[in-house]
């Protein structure tokens, strides 16, 4: 795939950035650990421009890629298609949609794939997606696919696309057994996804143990964290404890001890997500996926300071003062 040119000699001088790349490619390629965000579909002109003031702000830190979630009516499948091609063509950053196995017949999923190549969109996150409103367990949809490795079979056999896939450091919802997230996880890349990015978590330990667990078994691809900061208390028990997210009794404490100062538990958030993410660049994480609610603030100021310090970086010890000569 041929990149889209911008002004000049330097990629970033005076024009947009270099799109039309594979993320497989730009994780490989990179020297520094990939920074990507997450993005939804705006379902209101008031948060289309909401999401539009986001990107702009955004885009000026330079993201390796970006992602855009998937809704499973026909409308919503419509609307992730043309922000991902808003994104690539009109802000210039490389996009990747995101598609799911919910309330679609296989060949209404093929259709919608030759929507996106149509759009020039060349990287898709095969996910099986949560039960529709109302629906507690997943079904399949008649003539459609029951899991996600299905799901990447389909595009790593049928379509040029690169293929990425979900990955769970702690245990899926619907996980049958202690092993299961590792087992799809597998069978996710042996059917051809090409890099993973975990849900979101808030211990460290779940994100090494479940990688070290995925190369015992020989899985080798790139497993990106999932971050998103905590930055009010209705967002800790509410999203996070609808998808499972476990926060740490340590961490919930201070929240909750902060629960009538909503500036001091943005400050809270910021702060851990911001130690997190040096923890694991450190220790060797490819890069990190910031799950943005199409807000950028808490997104800046962590990557703004992890660009900083650099935490990847071998650290630098300082050279002893020379000890003083004695008068």
């Amino acid at each position: 795939m041929e990149r889209c040119i911008t002004t000049g000699d330097d990629p970033h001088a005076g024009g947009l950035p270099l799109i039309g790349m594979r993320i497989d490619e730009i994780i490989e390629t990179s020297p520094d650990p990939t920074f990507s965000f997450e993005f939804f579909p705006p379902k209101t002109d008031e948060a289309e421009a909401a999401l539009h003031g986001a990107l702009e702000t955004l885009r000026e830190m330079d993201p390796s890629f970006v992602s855009v979630t998937y809704g499973a009516g026909g409308s919503s499948r419509d609307r992730t298609i043309n922000v991902v091609r808003s994104l690539r063509l009109e802000h210039g950053m490389e996009a990747m949609a995101h598609l799911t196995c919910v309330g679609a017949t296989k060949d209404e999923i093929r259709t919608v794939l030759g929507k996106m190549r149509e759009a020039e969109i060349d990287n898709v996150l095969a996910l099986r997606g949560d039960p529709p409103g109302g629906e507690e367990k997943f079904a399949p949809t008649p003539g459609g696919f029951a899991s996600s490795p299905e799901l990447t079979a389909l595009l790593a056999e049928e379509f040029p696309f690169c293929v990425g896939g979900a990955a769970y450091p702690e245990p899926h919802p619907d996980a049958r057994h202690d092993d299961d997230d590792v087992e799809t996880a597998k069978a996710k890349v042996a059917a051809g996804a090409r890099f993973l990015i975990t849900q979101i978590f808030y211990d460290n330990a779940d994100y090494f143990s479940f990688v070290q667990r995925l190369r015992d078994e020989g899985v080798d691809v790139p497993v990106i964290p999932g971050l998103m900061p905590i930055t009010s208390i209705g967002q800790s028990r509410g999203f996070l404890a609808k998808i499972g997210a476990r926060i740490p009794d340590a961490y919930r404490r201070e929240l909750d001890a902060r629960e009538d100062d909503p500036d001091a538990v943005k400050d809270l958030g910021v702060s851990y997500a911001t130690q997190q993410a040096a923890e694991l660049l450190a220790a060797g994480a490819p890069g990190i996926h910031f799950i943005t609610m199409n807000r950028s603030p808490a997104t800046r100021a962590i990557l703004s300071t992890l660009r900083l310090h650099r935490p990847w970086e071998p650290a630098q010890k300082p050279r002893a003062a020379a000890p003083t000569s004695a008068a």
